[in-house]
């Protein structure tokens, strides 16, 4: 019983979030040059960073709303698939939902079929106190290089 009330919220939740980032993000961008973005194949693509926030979810509103960046550190092409490392800029360095939204820019690019694998710079966690870095490290499901 109490596992169906969680859930439950746990949807509730997630829904009332998707609707307000999404609100969020049509505020702050245009939808139309978003979708222009999101139908460019990443593959050659000179300016990436545009395109790979169009392809973000709703942490693309805390990106926005927050003042953060995401930075390319290095990016191999191999077989019509990229590897990307990326590092983050402004407002989210040091703050203390960085570990969230890593797991959100990760999870959300992954799901494009052009990206193969997302890894963060090792330098981000010394943004970190000690206890933001090993929250990231075992909990964050990301890979830092």
């Amino acid at each position: 019983m109490d596992d169906d009330i969680l859930e439950q919220y746990r949807r509730e939740a997630a829904d009332a979030l998707a609707i307000e980032s999404s609100k969020r993000i049509a505020e702050s961008t245009n939808l139309e040059e978003e979708e222009r973005l999101r139908d460019l194949s990443l593959i050659g693509l000179t300016d990436l960073v545009p395109a790979l926030l169009s392809r973000l979810g709703p942490v693309r509103a805390a990106l926005d709303g927050h003042g953060g960046e995401i930075l390319i550190s290095s990016k191999i092409e191999s077989n019509n698939c990229l590897q990307l490392v990326l590092d983050l800029g402004g407002a989210c360095i040091s703050c203390g939902a960085a570990p969230g939204t890593l797991q959100g820019i990760k999870n959300d690019l992954e799901n494009d079929p052009e990206i193969d694998s997302i890894k963060f710079t090792k330098s981000l966690l010394d943004t970190f106190d000690d206890l933001g870095r090993e929250f990231v490290l075992a909990h964050g499901g990301v890979d830092f290089v």
